[in-house]
């Protein structure tokens, strides 16, 4: 199996699209349906984690832009790193992930380069 790096997109800046504190408990009980099917599976790799609300960009024209890469209103909340045979088999483990009942939510699917 190849190693494939799910990268979760929604909207960090926006207050109100924020979840409240009930809709995180629920969101946070889907998301742990879905890890743990994927990790009952064996296609759970080592690697995953979610990021904070403050980075920063630096481009190539040596300009420091004070806050993550943000397009559409929507920058990289975090990842997981997981085991399939190919791109579409990835692409069904991803599409079940309950981040995409969000509004203005998306998934990135990369298979990791191998060395």
């Amino acid at each position: 199996m190849k190693e494939y790096v799910l990268l979760f997109r929604m909207d960090i800046t926006n207050k109100e699209a924020q979840p409240t504190k009930k809709q995180m408990e629920i969101y946070m009980q889907q998301w742990m349906e879905w890890i743990n099917e994927i990790d009952d599976n064996d296609q759970l790799a080592d690697g995953g984690n979610h990021f904070s609300r403050q980075g920063r960009v630096l481009k190539s024209t040596n300009e420091i832009i004070e806050s993550p890469y943000i397009s559409d209103n929507n920058s990289i909340a975090g990842y997981i790193i997981i085991l399939a045979n190919s791109l579409d088999d990835a692409t069904k483990v991803a599409i079940k992930c309950p981040i995409l009942n969000g509004p203005n939510t998306s998934i990135e699917i990369r298979e990791a380069a191998t060395p």
